[in-house]
């Protein structure tokens, strides 16, 4: 669901070739004129009409006066020492998310939200602690690419993307599809991620895409049981149904699906878990990320990462058993960046409008 209308006149951000050229058709019919407008907004990251130097003076005064080009508002900036910026970006309805830009080992990977909250509740995540919001459109997700990548000096520079900020992605597919389709106007597919609780039927649009993004799944159980426990909303499809779709998911030579496994002390972390995790795994071309859990005695109570003496064991019994896996010790935990820790929620402005709730895929 799109935010609320705010503009007296269409916001240009977001829309794809075929809607702008149908929206300043009115201004000037030849379809070049809005190729070099899209161009402006995908590849250029234009702030203003101002910006598009290459259009005729009349045109972009007729554009000031026609439509508006216009971003989420930079509400907040904390910068780790580690080199993670974490951005709060605010939406005229009230609305607040976090973005995320990480360097790690020289690349640069920005982090974006597809959902103002989160309706998965998964126990481990503060976002999902905080509730639902409200979905994103294709615009607001790609604007905060626009604004960051501005602010942060990366126009024109590669960087790798992933849907790993606030919100489920899939519950929001449509819209994510869209910003996709903007992002691939500077960048592959391979450099873009999108990370799920593993919500099937959006899993099953997904292997319906002519250009599919890479896939991580947050796993974080080896039983349904656990599943239930940690992640209610997305075990209403079994663990079992979940490798069953993605064991039917086309995956090109050379990629793999990323597993993200959050390690909670006393939950998920056994040997059993470890015994189990090969097996559940097995047959596909897979890249295992275990995550020491980000604490948080506020929205977490109770809930620890485990020592590093089982995580070391843990780790290394599923190297035993020939798996890719890494420890993923996360960065941005310095400014309340790091997996799970997102609340952007807590920015809402005084006074804003209430905004509508995030709605569920068929059968969720």
């Amino acid at each position: 669901m799109a935010s609320r209308p705010i503009f007296d006149r269409p916001n240009l951000v977001g829309a794809s070739r075929a809607e702008l050229t149908a929206l300043l058709s009115p201004l000037d019919p030849r379809g070049y004129r809005s190729g070099q407008v899209f161009h402006w907004l995908t590849r250029r990251l234009a702030a203003s009409f101002d910006d598009m130097t290459d259009l005729p003076k009349t045109l972009r005064a007729a554009l000031v006066n026609f439509a508006v080009v216009a971003d989420p508002e930079v509400v907040a900036t904390r910068r780790g020492d580690d080199g993670t910026v974490k951005v709060a970006l605010a939406y005229p309805d009230g609305a607040v998310i976090e973005a995320v830009l990480m360097v790690m080992d020289e690349r640069v990977t920005l982090c974006l939200s597809s959902q103002a909250g989160c309706a998965v509740g998964c126990a481990f995540c503060v976002t999902g602690a905080l509730g639902a919001g409200r979905n994103l459109s294709g615009g607001e997700i790609f604007g905060q690419y626009r604004v960051i990548a501005r602010s942060e000096g990366l126009v024109g520079t590669p960087v790798n993307v992933v849907f790993m900020g606030m919100g489920e992605p899939l519950l929001n597919l449509a819209a994510v599809a869209r910003a996709i389709e903007l992002l691939t106007e500077t960048m592959s597919p391979r450099r873009i991620t999108v990370s799920t609780s593993g919500i099937v039927p959006g899993l099953k649009q997904m292997t319906e895409w002519p250009r599919r993004p890479n896939l991580a799944i947050s796993l974080n159980a080896t039983t349904q049981e656990q599943r239930a426990r940690l992640m209610p909303l997305a075990a209403r499809w079994k663990l079992d149904e979940l490798l069953q779709t993605l064991r039917a998911y086309p995956i090109e030579r050379g990629r793999r699906i990323t597993f993200e496994y959050v390690m909670i002390a006393g939950i998920n972390d056994s040997m059993d878990d470890a015994l189990r995790l090969p097996r559940l795994l097995r047959g596909l071309p897979v890249k295992l990320n275990l995550i020491p859990l980000n604490p948080d005695a506020t929205y977490l109570p109770g809930l620890a990462a485990p020592d590093e003496a089982r995580i070391s064991e843990f780790a290394g019994a599923l190297a035993a058993a020939n798996m890719n896996v890494t420890v993923r010790w996360s960065k941005g935990r310095g400014v309340a960046a790091a997996c799970g820790q997102l609340r952007g929620q807590l920015y809402r402005r005084a006074g804003a409008s209430e905004v509508a709730p995030i709605t569920l895929v068929d059968g969720a």
